[in-house]
């Protein structure tokens, strides 16, 4: 009977102690979609949660009643297996024998484990166990109404803050990590609708800086203020682009740009048609990049490195795409980022990937830093020099193969896992 009522006890603290963990660890928004169903676990869920300090004192109330319970039976029994085993003990040490035995036992089997497994499956076991939880928040009502009303009760008249109170909004960060959820079951093969894509976007936008969107420095097509027209007319042709980057002397000196609507003013100059740019540190958030361009009426930044260099240039369509995808025209040339697995923790991978992307997707756990972003600067980054085709690189345990590189940027690695 001893054995049984402990057994019990120890099941009831797990259970105690895991739906209190799983309330605070679960997903509100989750929580919320799953109270709109029209069903009976939603109708209990929405009674558990309309109080949640009443819910989580009913969950403290059972488990301090468990624990008392179970320390109580589990002293008896461990000082009759000590009789039985005939050792003898002094009383203080024979006291501590208990509690050090009776603590091991509650605490791994009704504290560590359930508390990690609770939360780790927060939204799954908080749907599950509902109706025997408020089952238990029936039962310890009154009680646990009498200590809130204690507890607001010191806190309105000694320390003068208010009670409990319901919070009625969810964070931003709840919202992106319920959405990323989701997103995590969606196959491969499946498509995700271009809303639910675009708000998972709008969530990230504020944490997004100008140097992840940028168009690099090797990528600008640009021209010295004081070439022909001529040169401006040609390069508009062979580019396609619409705007032209204007520099004096090098690229680290860009004065604005020209757009190829200007050609039919018939300028006689490229100084006559130049349009200031703004200029933005690499580290500058786009949704201030953003602003700051929509104020100046500008639709161009050059982004600056830590030392006042041209790092690359981004526009406002660039930082649009960032909230509605691929912006495509008929200029835009379609490139292919390339990543396979090849086996045997062996890739093919272009530069331009992100790390933070690889590292999401294969588990690859590179470094990352604010000095790169791309693959291909994070093996620059290292070398500190430009790579040739295949030259063979090793940082850490990550082995690289230079499979195709210009003598500006490295284009595609061969990269392998190895000690």
């Amino acid at each position: 009977m001893e054995i049984s009522i402990i057994i019990l006890c120890l099941i009831l603290c797990a259970f105690f102690s895991g739906m209190e963990i799983a309330f605070i660890s679960s997903n509100k928004i989750y929580l919320e979609i799953e109270k709109k169903q029209d069903n009976f676990i939603s109708k209990i869920l929405t009674k558990l949660t309309e109080k949640p300090s009443k819910f989580i004192a009913a969950m403290l109330i059972g488990n301090n009643i468990a624990l008392v319970v179970y320390g109580f039976f589990m002293g008896e029994l461990l000082m009759g297996w000590i009789d039985v085993l005939g050792y003898h003990f002094s009383s203080l040490l024979n006291f501590f024998i208990q509690i050090l035995i009776a603590t091991l036992v509650v605490l791994i089997t009704a504290e560590f484990l359930p508390k990690v497994f609770f939360q780790i499956y927060a939204n799954t076991l908080i749907k599950v166990f509902a109706i025997p939880a408020y089952g238990f928040y029936i039962l310890f009502y009154f009680v646990s109404t009498f200590f809130i009303w204690v507890s607001d009760f010191v806190l309105k008249k000694f320390f003068k803050t208010e009670g409990d109170q319901v919070p009625l909004y969810f964070s931003k960060v709840e919202l992106g990590n319920y959405i990323t959820e989701q997103m995590s079951t969606v196959e491969d093969n499946e498509e995700v609708d271009s809303e639910i894509l675009m708000f998972q976007n709008a969530l990230e936008f504020s944490g997004v800086k100008a140097r992840d969107v940028m168009s690099p420095r090797t990528e600008i097509a640009a021209i010295d203020l004081y070439d022909s027209i001529e040169e401006l007319n040609k390069l508009f042709i062979e580019t396609g682009y619409s705007k032209i980057v204007v520099y004096q002397n090098s690229l680290d000196d860009i004065v604005g740009y020209v757009h190829s609507f200007d050609l039919f003013k018939k300028p006689n100059s490229i100084k006559e048609i130049v349009i200031s740019v703004e200029f933005v540190p690499e580290t500058i958030y786009i949704k201030d990049a953003m602003n700051l361009l929509t104020k100046k009426r500008k639709s161009v930044a050059v982004v600056l490195d830590e030392y006042g260099g041209t790092s690359g240039i981004i526009t406002i369509e660039d930082i649009v795409e960032e909230l509605f995808g691929e912006i495509e025209d008929e200029h835009d040339s379609e490139e292919e980022l390339i990543e396979n697995e090849l086996g045997d923790d062996t890739y093919i991978f272009s530069t331009r990937l992100d790390v933070e992307y690889l590292n999401q997707t294969y588990k690859l756990d590179i470094p990352e830093s604010d000095s790169y972003g791309t693959l291909g600067g994070f093996i620059v980054d290292y070398t500190k020099d430009i790579p040739q085709k295949g030259d063979v690189i090793t940082i850490g345990n990550f082995h690289f193969i230079i499979e195709g590189a210009t003598n500006k940027k490295i284009e595609l690695v061969k990269m392998s896992l190895g000690e």
